[in-house]
């Protein structure tokens, strides 16, 4: 990519997105393209189609996707597929359609088998059930990982994927009911230290091991690949570090500065008790994440702490 390349980063609103936004602008690109969903609702098939007609982007980063934690994915389940298919299959086709010159798309480490070998290699794919609270979700990334593997393949198109493990960072949901563990346990324990509430109450056993990677890591990740790769696989990015759910809350307790009581409610489901990326690909290419868990722990808590009047507005 060139500085003044024209690249349409779909989704620049939310977590991911806007760390992209904010890593092209640091390097130089000038030439960035955004919609909001007011803008531009990326589920119709005619307007994305226009938009692209319009605009010619040479360059297109999807960052746009219906995504939530495990209670979300499992009741709005109808909906996590049909926006996260309608969205994918407009851009990709779309970009083909109009001479998009390299696209990335993204996934994450729930399109892998529930029970998967650890750590997980990008061929484990499709070698397995998937957890079943989040199957939705999950069938439609892969789809738009098979989709851009097949343009690629029928099509010659320069279609790349990487698979994210779990993120965190600036700009994420912190809906205590449907974002992920991450930003709901710390909107949750932050709340129960300003209230004086001496017992926070975690759904599972605690016990699930989880890989955390800062969102500015996965904005470094994108500009490397963009420029260092163009295979027809998919590629895991993440940090090869894993904590357990326990492990996270109390970490975020440290970082918030609360004392109260742990409690794991041993009714509610764990969901898939591993989820480790084998990034060793990745890594034998030249990239690797830099922030260590702590450290993003604290700056992503400022960034929350400077935005928590905005945040209960909106959730």
């Amino acid at each position: 990519m060139h500085k003044d390349s024209k690249i349409y980063v779909a989704g620049h609103k939310g977590m991911v997105g806007s760390a992209i936004v904010r890593k092209l602008q640091h390097e130089g690109f000038q030439n960035i393209i955004t919609r909001t969903k007011q803008e531009l609702d990326l589920r119709d098939q005619q307007k994305t189609a226009d938009f692209f007609k319009e605009q010619k982007p040479e360059y297109v980063i999807i960052a746009s996707a219906k995504v939530g934690g495990i209670m979300a994915n499992n009741t709005y389940r109808a909906e996590f597929i049909y926006d996260n298919l309608m969205i994918q299959n407009n851009l990709i086709h779309q970009s083909y359609l109009n001479g998009v010159k390299k696209l990335l798309y993204f996934g994450s480490s729930c399109i892998y088998p529930k029970l998967c070998p650890q750590p997980i290699k990008e061929e484990y794919l499709l070698s397995g059930p998937l957890e079943f609270t989040n199957e939705p979700y999950a069938l439609a990334r892969i789809a738009g990982i098979k989709m851009a593997e097949n343009y690629k393949r029928q099509y010659g198109c320069n279609f790349i994927s990487l698979m994210s493990t779990n993120l965190y960072g600036s700009h994420d949901h912190y809906d205590v009911q449907k974002s992920h563990v991450l930003p709901s346990l710390m909107r949750r324990i932050h709340e129960a230290k300003e209230g004086n509430v001496e017992e926070v109450v975690i759904w599972g056993t605690g016990s699930p091991m989880r890989e955390f990677m800062h969102v500015d890591d996965l904005a470094d990740a994108v500009m490397f690949f963009m420029e260092h790769y163009e295979g027809e696989q998919h590629l895991n990015v993440g940090t090869a570090k894993e904590v357990s759910i326990k492990q996270l809350a109390e970490m975020i307790c440290e970082t918030v500065g609360y004392h109260g009581k742990l409690t794991f409610d041993t009714t509610k489901p764990d969901g898939t008790p591993r989820k480790l990326l084998d990034v060793s690909k990745a890594n034998a290419m030249g990239w690797q994440a830099q922030t260590e868990l702590k450290d993003g722990l604290k700056t992503t808590y400022e960034w929350f702490q400077n935005h928590y009047e905005q945040i209960v507005s909106t959730y």
